[in-house]
């Protein structure tokens, strides 16, 4: 097995060919991946055909589970969620704005692992954002006027009972359960 690493040309990401993801990895492979994580931030692996069970082995090789408070797991399996949405919901798109997953933790995971099974022909983009590269593009001015400060990320825009996804989401038929 080997792997077939193409960076995207933008500024994180790279695709992955060459490896099963349904399968158990050599620790090899898994070095691997996780160099080629760390160096692109993002990765995509193609044609893969997965079960819950195979999601979360591949997402142990790089660290554990985290928690979701806000988000109810899937049947069987506490640490899979599913984003979904009916064709026809006017429920306001779930993850809509900038987030990152799981931030506003005391100790955040070190990743997420998305696994797409239906995904609509226009709209439904997952878009990621080089925050190294941001950091290091950054004029100096402003950078210096940042280093001294701290950042708080809170979850309670999004999940407080006034918040996006509080009580009025509850009851406007959203397909997956918050």
């Amino acid at each position: 097995m080997t792997l077939e690493i193409t960076p995207s040309g933008q500024a994180c990401g790279a695709e992955i060919r060459g490896v099963d993801l349904s399968a158990p990895l050599p620790a090899e492979i898994v070095a691997g991946i996780r160099a080629a994580w760390l160096e692109h931030q993002v990765l995509s692996f193609p044609d893969q055909s997965m079960s819950d069970e195979d999601l979360e082995r591949f997402t142990l090789y790089f660290g554990p589970f985290g928690e979701d408070p806000f988000i109810a797991s899937i049947p069987g399996h506490q640490h899979i969620i599913a984003v979904q949405r009916a064709a026809d919901e006017t429920a306001p798109i779930f993850a809509e704005s900038w987030h990152t997953d799981w931030s506003f933790q005391a100790a955040p995971p070190s990743g997420t692992c998305l696994f797409g099974i239906t995904i609509p022909p226009r709209g439904g983009d997952t878009l990621f954002a080089n925050q190294y590269l941001a950091l290091e593009q950054m004029p100096t001015e402003l950078r210096e006027r940042l280093d001294c400060k701290k950042a708080i990320h809170s979850a309670k825009n999004a999940y407080a009972p006034d918040g996006m996804y509080g009580e009025a989401d509850k009851a406007s038929g959203r397909s997956m359960t918050i």
